[in-house]
């Protein structure tokens, strides 16, 4: 059975992500803020038969990251797949926000894939197979009014899984960046974009980056414009 530690589980694409995983049969650990909907998806995956625990982290913290890490570590072992969805956006112009609403954005969205990656990469390296999928944005290749902080997160996140895959070659671990553009969610909510994709249709890209894609495919930086 493939573990997955899964960040972001709680709305959107990755609760759409968690049950897609699991009707592959995956083991899901469900890294967040202990919040009523993480404990929702959690119950509606354990009553699909699927082993899923929560546990509880702020993301924005690195001590809460190392302690939850340490505590996976302990009692699930390495996953198979570390799956970074988790992303947070405060839209405000340059002018208005505030140093700590930047710093909060790449904390989340830059981060902690970077504290998440490095915990995970000692038990992948030594086992020789591992994968580790981040979510981006399509605003990772573009500029965006109002979001500056979020789009340079998501920069920043996908130079981090370049200069990683130049890392991992040939050790048998991969990395990718899947950068979806308009996805119906509550994040799109005030952006002035409308809706392109689904959060099933992301889940089903990062399902098989995660699973099935070729370990060729470390390094990609996969866009999904919508229809």
């Amino acid at each position: 059975m493939t573990s997955v530690l899964l960040t972001g589980a709680s709305r959107g694409i990755g609760r759409a992500t968690a049950h897609a995983l699991a009707r592959r049969g995956c083991s899901l650990a469900l890294l967040g803020r202990n919040s009523p909907n993480l404990a929702s998806v959690a119950a509606e995956l354990d009553h699909a038969g699927t082993s899923a625990s929560v546990v509880d982290c702020d993301l924005a913290e690195p001590q809460q990251i190392q302690a939850a890490m340490e505590r996976i570590g302990q009692e699930l072992g390495t996953p198979d797949v570390l799956l970074n969805v988790a992303g947070i956006a405060v839209r405000a112009t340059v002018i208005e926000m505030s140093p700590e609403s930047f710093d909060a954005q790449l904390a989340v969205n830059l981060r902690a894939p970077f504290l998440l990656a490095r915990a995970v990469l000692p038990g992948m390296l030594q086992r020789g197979s591992g994968r580790i999928i981040n979510v981006a944005s399509i605003s990772a290749t573009l500029g965006s009014p109002r979001q500056s902080a979020y789009n340079a997160s998501k920069w920043g996140l996908v130079g981090f899984v370049k200069s990683l895959a130049e890392e991992l070659r040939d050790t048998g671990v991969m990395t990718v960046a899947v950068l979806p553009g308009s996805v119906d969610t509550a994040m799109l909510e005030g952006s002035g974009f409308s809706p392109r994709m689904t959060p099933e249709e992301v889940a089903r890209t990062l399902v098989h980056y995660s699973l099935d894609a070729p370990l060729a495919h470390n390094g990609s930086i996969i866009e999904m414009f919508g229809v």
